[in-house]
């Protein structure tokens, strides 16, 4: 099987020529891919010189890059993989075997089971970041993944060629484990060793700016995937509102004959109307995206790998 590794980098230098390296040693026939994102230092000429198949993507963000990469490389086999020297190339055999033997659709990296990422992670709101995006996804799909946001995955070629990428950033592994929940892709979690990066290498991630993309991008695809389910828990908060603001004022108009309260009245019955149109609206929407489900399950059924 043909087997592409996908290497997206930024800024890679110290660490990018032992990750190829370390993968040319895994997989010796596999093309190994680094897409180079406007590197200010010599991450291209490193990979270059390493062994590996070097491009340019101009579109800033890794979500870009793995656009990119999707849409360009052919394979039966996609590793995804970050340049930071954080994920053992070793562990890659057994995220491939399931994809090999048409077990799973996406193999995860799972970097929690052992306790490696928060001993190894010395950033500890990412941690607490990870944590509560998990459970939040994990609630929302009735899943029990324990790695949401791992950069160490491998796909099917059906996966890879069938995704549609609408994150730019650090927020494409969510939004990656999102599609795979929602569209019914089989997802397989393989225990691994992670690492912290070596002394001199800094992360490219940003603890408040990259943590408020990722929960945007959770909040847009709750809105999206499970419209029923968020304008159903806008409608009942508007609907508890109105009866906290009305029933004060239909006491009073059964105990008096009269409606003195008349702001009150009114706000009452904007918010009963907002309720109404909040729960039709979300019923209108999980009846397109239920559509929508059947059409992709059509476009699978005519994918021909």
């Amino acid at each position: 099987m043909r087997i592409a590794v996908l290497i997206p980098c930024y800024n890679e230098e110290l660490t990018i020529g032992k990750v190829v390296r370390d993968f040319r040693e895994q997989l010796p026939d596999a093309d190994i891919y680094v897409y180079d994102n406007n590197s200010r230092d010599k991450t291209a000429e490193i990979a270059e010189a390493a062994g590996a198949i070097v491009r340019k993507e101009y579109r800033q963000g890794k979500g870009n890059v793995v656009r990119s990469m999707f849409r360009d490389i052919d394979a039966d086999v996609y590793v995804m993989i970050d340049g930071d020297d954080t994920y053992p190339a070793e562990f890659v055999h057994d995220l491939i075997r399931p994809i090999e033997r048409g077990e799973a659709d996406m193999a995860i990296g799972d970097r929690h089971s052992d306790g490696s990422y928060e001993s190894e992670n010395k950033r500890p709101f990412h941690n607490l970041g990870n944590q509560f995006v998990k459970g939040l996804i994990n609630r929302l799909f009735r899943s029990r993944l324990r790695d949401i946001m791992t950069g160490y995955r491998v796909f099917t070629r059906r996966f890879a060629k069938t995704m549609p990428i609408k994150s730019e950033g650090f927020e494409i592994e969510t939004e990656m484990t999102l599609h795979a929940l929602d569209k019914r892709f089989r997802i397989v979690e393989i225990p691994i060793r992670y690492r912290d990066r070596p002394p001199g290498s800094e992360s490219k991630l940003n603890t408040i700016s990259d943590g408020m993309r990722v929960l945007k991008t959770v909040f847009w695809i709750f809105k999206d995937y499970k419209p029923l389910a968020f304008f159903g828990t806008i409608a009942l908060i508007l609907f508890l509102a109105g009866l906290a603001v009305g029933i004060p004022v239909i006491t009073e108009f059964f105990a008096t004959g009269r409606i003195a309260k008349m702001p009150s009245a009114i706000l009452a019955v904007g918010l009963m109307v907002l309720a109404t149109n909040a729960i039709t609206c979300g019923v209108i929407l999980d009846t397109i995206v239920r559509n929508h489900r059947d059409n992709y399950e059509l476009l699978q059924n005519s994918y021909r790998d």
